[in-house]
């Protein structure tokens, strides 16, 4: 099911997609999965979900996770920059969690940059909170991460905050071009 808003489009992310989703890492990641990684979860993966943001027809966010029982964990999402600060990354969180209840998900956790105040501003604004720190995690530089996690996906208050996000997200997609700044 997609969701389209002026020009933005949030979707599964199909085969036809990998290249632009490896692209995208590329652009916002030191480094990143291979090619046949994103295939292989994007396209046989029953566990793993993605969805990718189209702007005008073009990929320009993509989200992933896998659910394994009742837990549900990010593993990635991007933004290409140009594209940031108008909602895209809070659609598609939204979307992941959406998916994440109707598989069963009761809680879902994801790590982020300490360094990465934005993420973590829009992780908040959903209601993670930090649990840990993983120290070493990113192996690029050996910058640590934080653990960040909802411990109950189905407490009544995240929903009405959850709308309520969407809704300002939804505002800021308004557009009149072809580009993020039409």
């Amino acid at each position: 099911m997609s969701r389209e808003e002026g020009c933005l489009q949030v979707e599964p992310a199909g085969a036809e997609d990998v290249d632009a989703i490896l692209a995208i890492e590329q652009v916002c990641f030191p480094s990143t999965w291979s090619w046949q990684q994103f295939f292989h979860d994007v396209v046989h993966n029953p566990a793993t979900y993605y969805l990718v943001a189209r702007w005008g027809g073009r990929v320009v966010g993509h989200a992933g996770m896998y659910v394994s029982r009742d837990e549900a964990h990010v593993t990635t999402i991007a933004v290409l920059p140009e594209y940031r600060r108008r909602g895209i990354g809070m659609r598609l969180m939204l979307g992941l969690i959406e998916e994440a209840r109707q598989r069963g998900a009761t809680r879902m956790t994801l790590e982020v940059r300490v360094s990465n105040h934005g993420a973590q501003a829009l992780y908040e604004r959903l209601g993670f909170y930090s649990v840990a720190l993983r120290r070493g995690y990113y192996t690029d530089n050996g910058e640590d991460a934080l653990v960040m996690w909802i411990p109950n996906l189905r407490a009544p208050w995240l929903e009405a905050l959850w709308r309520e996000e969407e809704q300002r997200a939804r505002e800021k997609q308004r557009c009149g071009g072809s580009g993020p700044h039409g």
